[in-house]
């Protein structure tokens, strides 16, 4: 693998170090192969919830300290939970390294579960995702995920549904957390100003003497072929104008159409990122942008793919302008896919989306947090490598591979559309 010295544990933790000398700065992620795919109903948001109960201290490390511990070494942490995993990440000098490194193997196992810390943070859990209830794009993407997944976990929301946040005890969250935090569902990713021998004997000193834990329960849950389109229509007070999200399945990280189908997502609306949480497409010269913006239908529309574990979904999202009727929005979408697949970006249109492409691929080695973001996300969902060969595959995408994957996948049997219709009466009898 490119410049990436790879090691497992004996009790299974898997290790990635990349040497990057440009600062003395240095980063530690560790990933747990958990999120809201691992979960069932009557426990969303479980995952979630975990991530922010490892922030809250360990008897070695008591609530309050750890901040101030990476405050005061000059560096910065934070996590994030997705459907496939939950990361943890510290961005510090490369002289403190082993402190990160010693502080992650601290929280894998000793973590406390206070039951007055979990109250505490139930509410503050509920609160955000209030706030998330708030934004028309959320809620309409969580009705459209809902109905698109009929079995598969996908379609639970990551910070879980209000109801079972009400209902999680404290005893859940731990079992949880012994269920999935161990060596044996983690892969710690270290990059930046260190020796790669050194950083993998920080590694085992820290981690080696964990016991691996039990194997995760598996994932059985496989989604059926979708047979028709599915269409809701949510109606809320809220918002000042209309939204249309429209998805689609594809294939899972791992599948050979990846990179086709990220240059056709480059297509539609430019070449955002091969990873996820990381830049924005939206290019102006994109198809979308030109057949919706330009022309007076949307204020904004996107598209994008995330790679997943398991086949997962391509999504279009468009913010209607006010007073144009969301039909109007979904027939302009509908006709730009029906064109792509009919007839295949020609020669120039593609050199852009693979210069837009060329340019993410090196975004990704800017700086510490990417390469390791990077390297964490594919390594995940499928393995470390696939990040380079997705990287060489989106360069040898030809027209006609666009053309195949968007009448292989962009079809209405396997869509669902989802319109958000801001109701001014529904407005009135929330307020009354």
């Amino acid at each position: 693998m490119r410049d990436v010295v790879v090691s497992t544990l004996p009790n299974g933790l898997r290790v990635l170090v990349q040497e990057v000398r440009t600062a003395p700065v240095a980063t530690c992620w560790v990933w747990y192969r958990v999120g809201s795919r691992n979960e069932t109903p009557g426990w969303t948001g479980i995952s979630h919830w975990v991530e922010h109960m490892l922030f809250k201290g360990t008897p070695a490390h008591p609530a309050g300290t750890l901040t101030r511990l990476i405050d005061r070494l000059g560096g910065r942490w934070n996590a994030f939970t997705w459907k496939d995993y939950t990361a943890y990440f510290e961005v510090l000098p490369a002289a403190h390294l082993e402190t990160a490194v010693r502080l992650e193997a601290d929280r894998m196992t000793n973590t406390v579960f206070d039951p007055d810390v979990v109250a505490a943070e139930r509410t503050v859990i509920i609160a955000e995702r209030e706030g998330q209830e708030n934004l028309p794009v959320y809620t309409l993407r969580e009705e459209v995920e809902a109905l698109a997944f009929k079995v598969h976990p996908y379609r639970q929301p990551v910070i879980g549904w209000k109801t079972d946040l009400l209902a999680i005890t404290r005893d859940d969250l731990y079992a949880h957390y012994r269920a999935y935090y161990h060596p044996g569902n983690a892969l710690v990713v270290l990059v930046g100003d260190v020796d790669a021998a050194r950083a993998q004997a920080m590694v085992a000193e820290a981690f080696g003497g964990l016991p691996p834990g039990p194997p995760p329960p598996p994932v059985r849950a496989a989604e059926p072929v979708q047979e028709g389109e599915r269409r809701v229509v949510l109606r809320r007070p809220g918002g000042a104008t209309a939204y249309v999200q429209m998805v689609y399945h594809v294939p899972a990280a791992g599948h050979p159409d990846l990179p086709a189908l990220l240059v056709l997502d480059g297509v539609l609306s430019g070449f955002g990122s091969a990873i996820p949480f990381d830049g924005n497409a939206g290019g102006r010269s994109s198809r979308l942008y030109r057949a919706l913006v330009d022309r007076g239908l949307a204020t904004e529309v996107s598209s994008g793919l995330t790679p997943s574990i398991d086949p997962t979904l391509l999504r279009i999202s468009a913010t209607v302008r006010a007073g144009v009727d969301p039909a109007a929005v979904e027939a302009a979408i509908d006709t730009e896919l029906r064109r792509l697949q009919d007839i295949p970006p020609g020669a120039d249109e593609l050199a852009r989306v693979r210069r837009q492409a060329q340019a993410q691929f090196v975004y990704l080695r800017d700086g510490v947090f990417r390469r390791a973001l990077a390297l964490g996300v594919y390594a995940t969902v499928d393995r470390a490598e696939r990040l380079w060969e997705v990287a060489d595959g989106v360069a040898a995408v030809t027209a006609d591979d666009v053309a195949r994957v968007a009448r292989t996948y962009l079809t209405p049997l396997r869509r669902t559309v989802g319109w958000y219709l801001p109701d001014v009466a529904v407005a009135r009898e929330v307020a009354a």
